[in-house]
Protein backbone atom coordinates (compact mmCIF):
# COMPACT_ATOMS: atom_id res chain seq x y z
CA UNK A 1 0.00 0.00 0.00
CA UNK A 2 1.08 3.57 -0.67
CA UNK A 3 -0.02 6.68 1.20
CA UNK A 4 0.04 9.97 -0.67
CA UNK A 5 -1.47 13.41 -0.46
CA UNK A 6 -4.95 13.77 -1.84
CA UNK A 7 -5.51 15.91 -4.92
CA UNK A 8 -8.64 17.10 -6.70
CA UNK A 9 -8.07 14.27 -9.20
CA UNK A 10 -9.17 11.91 -6.39
CA UNK A 11 -12.65 13.44 -6.26
CA UNK A 12 -14.50 10.44 -7.75
CA UNK A 13 -13.02 8.10 -5.14
CA UNK A 14 -13.68 10.55 -2.28
CA UNK A 15 -17.27 10.94 -3.47
CA UNK A 16 -17.67 7.15 -3.36
CA UNK A 17 -16.00 6.77 0.07
CA UNK A 18 -17.86 9.62 1.78
CA UNK A 19 -21.20 8.31 0.54
CA UNK A 20 -20.61 4.71 1.58
CA UNK A 21 -23.22 3.78 4.21
CA UNK A 22 -20.54 2.67 6.68
CA UNK A 23 -18.71 6.01 6.38
CA UNK A 24 -21.91 7.93 6.94
CA UNK A 25 -22.84 5.72 9.90
CA UNK A 26 -19.54 5.72 11.77
CA UNK A 27 -17.92 8.99 10.70
CA UNK A 28 -20.76 11.19 9.56
CA UNK A 29 -22.52 12.66 6.59
CA UNK A 30 -20.19 15.24 5.08
CA UNK A 31 -22.90 16.50 2.71
CA UNK A 32 -20.89 15.63 -0.40
CA UNK A 33 -23.46 14.85 -3.10
CA UNK A 34 -21.54 15.54 -6.31
CA UNK A 35 -18.06 15.10 -7.73
CA UNK A 36 -17.71 18.89 -7.59
CA UNK A 37 -18.62 18.70 -3.90
CA UNK A 38 -15.93 16.06 -3.42
CA UNK A 39 -13.38 18.39 -5.05
CA UNK A 40 -14.41 21.15 -2.65
CA UNK A 41 -14.12 18.71 0.28
CA UNK A 42 -10.56 17.84 -0.77
CA UNK A 43 -9.60 21.50 -1.25
CA UNK A 44 -11.18 22.77 1.98
CA UNK A 45 -10.21 19.72 4.07
CA UNK A 46 -7.02 17.80 3.32
CA UNK A 47 -5.31 20.33 1.03
CA UNK A 48 -6.08 23.21 3.38
CA UNK A 49 -4.74 21.09 6.26
CA UNK A 50 -1.49 20.32 4.38
CA UNK A 51 -0.97 24.04 3.83
CA UNK A 52 -1.92 25.11 7.37
CA UNK A 53 -0.51 22.29 9.53
CA UNK A 54 1.84 20.31 7.29
CA UNK A 55 -0.34 17.21 7.57
CA UNK A 56 -3.80 15.96 6.72
CA UNK A 57 -5.63 12.94 5.41
CA UNK A 58 -3.75 10.84 2.85
CA UNK A 59 -5.06 8.56 0.13
CA UNK A 60 -4.28 4.88 0.65
CA UNK A 61 -3.86 3.01 -2.60
CA UNK A 62 -2.72 -0.46 -3.56
CA UNK A 63 0.91 -0.57 -4.59
CA UNK A 64 0.31 -3.08 -7.40
CA UNK A 65 -2.15 -1.10 -9.47
CA UNK A 66 -2.87 2.23 -7.73
CA UNK A 67 -6.42 1.29 -6.75
CA UNK A 68 -7.62 3.75 -4.08
CA UNK A 69 -8.93 1.88 -1.03
CA UNK A 70 -9.30 4.47 1.72
CA UNK A 71 -7.88 7.43 3.59
CA UNK A 72 -5.72 7.74 6.67
CA UNK A 73 -3.99 10.66 8.31
CA UNK A 74 -4.13 13.43 10.86
CA UNK A 75 -6.82 15.98 11.57
CA UNK A 76 -6.62 19.08 13.72
CA UNK A 77 -10.11 19.75 15.00
CA UNK A 78 -11.00 22.96 16.83
CA UNK A 79 -12.84 20.90 19.45
CA UNK A 80 -9.72 18.91 20.38
CA UNK A 81 -6.46 20.15 21.87
CA UNK A 82 -4.45 17.35 20.29
CA UNK A 83 -4.04 16.13 16.74
CA UNK A 84 -6.10 13.05 16.02
CA UNK A 85 -5.56 10.17 13.67
CA UNK A 86 -8.38 9.07 11.44
CA UNK A 87 -8.93 6.41 8.82
CA UNK A 88 -11.71 5.11 6.60
CA UNK A 89 -11.65 2.33 4.04
CA UNK A 90 -14.19 0.96 1.61
CA UNK A 91 -15.85 -2.14 3.12
CA UNK A 92 -14.36 -4.49 0.53
CA UNK A 93 -10.92 -3.67 1.96
CA UNK A 94 -11.82 -4.22 5.64
CA UNK A 95 -10.22 -7.01 7.67
CA UNK A 96 -7.13 -7.16 5.44
CA UNK A 97 -4.78 -5.18 7.70
CA UNK A 98 -4.83 -1.97 5.64
CA UNK A 99 -6.19 0.25 8.43
CA UNK A 100 -3.52 -0.91 10.87
CA UNK A 101 -0.73 -0.75 8.25
CA UNK A 102 -1.61 2.78 7.19
CA UNK A 103 -2.32 4.06 10.70
CA UNK A 104 0.98 2.61 11.99
CA UNK A 105 2.88 4.41 9.24
CA UNK A 106 1.02 7.67 9.93
CA UNK A 107 1.64 7.39 13.70
CA UNK A 108 5.38 6.86 13.09
CA UNK A 109 5.45 9.81 10.69
CA UNK A 110 3.67 12.00 13.23
CA UNK A 111 6.10 11.14 16.02
CA UNK A 112 9.37 10.87 14.08
CA UNK A 113 8.95 13.54 11.39
CA UNK A 114 6.32 15.97 12.66
CA UNK A 115 7.44 15.71 16.28
CA UNK A 116 3.94 15.23 17.65
CA UNK A 117 4.10 14.47 21.37
CA UNK A 118 0.52 13.25 21.77
CA UNK A 119 -1.80 11.76 19.17
CA UNK A 120 -5.42 10.94 20.00
CA UNK A 121 -8.28 9.32 18.14
CA UNK A 122 -12.03 9.52 18.25
CA UNK A 123 -14.45 6.86 17.10
CA UNK A 124 -18.05 5.87 17.46
CA UNK A 125 -18.52 3.58 20.46
CA UNK A 126 -20.26 1.05 18.17
CA UNK A 127 -17.35 0.91 15.70
CA UNK A 128 -15.68 -2.20 17.15
CA UNK A 129 -13.31 -2.65 14.19
CA UNK A 130 -11.87 0.85 14.57
CA UNK A 131 -11.64 0.43 18.33
CA UNK A 132 -9.61 -2.76 17.75
CA UNK A 133 -7.24 -1.01 15.33
CA UNK A 134 -6.74 1.88 17.76
CA UNK A 135 -5.95 -0.61 20.52
CA UNK A 136 -3.37 -2.36 18.34
CA UNK A 137 -1.79 1.06 17.77
CA UNK A 138 -1.37 1.43 21.53
CA UNK A 139 -4.13 3.98 22.04
CA UNK A 140 -6.32 3.53 25.10
CA UNK A 141 -9.76 4.81 26.04
CA UNK A 142 -9.55 8.09 27.90
CA UNK A 143 -13.01 9.62 27.92
CA UNK A 144 -16.28 9.99 26.05
CA UNK A 145 -16.82 13.18 24.09
CA UNK A 146 -19.62 14.38 21.86
CA UNK A 147 -18.57 15.74 18.50
CA UNK A 148 -21.07 17.95 16.71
Amino acid sequence: MILRRLSVEDAAFIFHLLNDPSFRRYIGDKGVRTIAGARDYILQGPIHSYDRFGFGLYLAELKEDGTPIGICGFLKREALTDVDIGFAFLPEFWKKGYAFESASAVMNYGKDVLGLKRIVAITDSDNKSSINVLGKLGLRFERMIRMV
